[in-house]
């Protein structure tokens, strides 16, 4: 009787850990929800002038629209679309009205049409959001200057070789005529929302053991007493 108490004791302290857990991912999920809904909200909001002094942190995702011309520098960073296979995003630098030097992410272009893309000429404008992109680690690989390859948005570098201010405008809607590169605009698809799926893992988890401490316990109940030796 004593084990079948212990096996008990330890079945549902082990259930509740895990369904603890659980609860705590749906209450992840739901603040990750809010996130992504307040982000998109700012994503989609009216674009405004470019600000003189941008903070990387209050001015995420800003929406703003900027008019100016482009320069003939480019930079292509390799990247990878679904359903259509690897290309490049194109970052240029503008020169706005104003007189500021700025970069702009106008897209996505495939592999096999980059020597289709050209320097816009005349006055353009874009409407875009302002983005710092977070994609460098210990693992990305160095440009490949020759071939004009970058792995990964590395703003400060970026600004550095094209000489600009360290800030980009992610474009959502441009004057420009169409053409091999696509905008490609800011949106929540790439922040990652696994907690539903935390949440479903900790309470199948809790029901398992909970199987398993029945099964266990049973097992025990039927177990016959040894006879004694006469």
């Amino acid at each position: 009787m004593g084990r079948i108490l212990f096996l008990i004791s330890i079945g549902l302290g082990g259930a509740a850990v895990l369904i603890s857990l659980g609860v705590w991912q749906v209450q992840r999920l739901s603040w990750k929800q809010a996130v992504l809904a307040d982000i998109t909200t700012r994503i989609a909001a009216a674009p405004v002038e470019l600000p003189s002094q941008a903070d990387p942190v209050a001015m995420k995702y800003l929406p703003v629209a900027v008019t100016g011309t482009f320069d003939d520098q480019v930079i292509y960073v390799l990247v990878s679309q679904k359903q259509i296979g690897a290309g490049y995003r194109v970052i240029s630098p503008m020169v706005t009205d104003a007189g500021r030097r700025v970069l702009i992410d106008r897209g996505f272009v495939r592999v096999d049409e980059r020597d289709a893309v050209t320097t816009p000429t005349g006055a353009a404008s874009v409407t875009g959001n302002l983005h710092w992109p977070e994609e460098i680690d210990s693992f990305t690989p160095q440009p490949d200057l020759n071939a004009n390859i970058w792995f990964a948005r590395d703003l400060p570098a970026m600004s550095k070789t094209l000489n600009t201010e360290p800030l980009l405008i992610i474009a959502r809607e441009t004057s420009l005529p169409d053409g091999p590169v696509t905008p490609l605009p800011v949106d929540t698809a790439g922040i990652p929302n696994n907690h539903l799926q935390y949440a479903i893992t900790w309470f199948s988890l809790a029901l398992i053991w909970v199987g398993m401490t029945l099964v266990f316990a049973l097992r025990g109940s039927r177990r016959r007493p040894e006879r004694p030796n006469l």
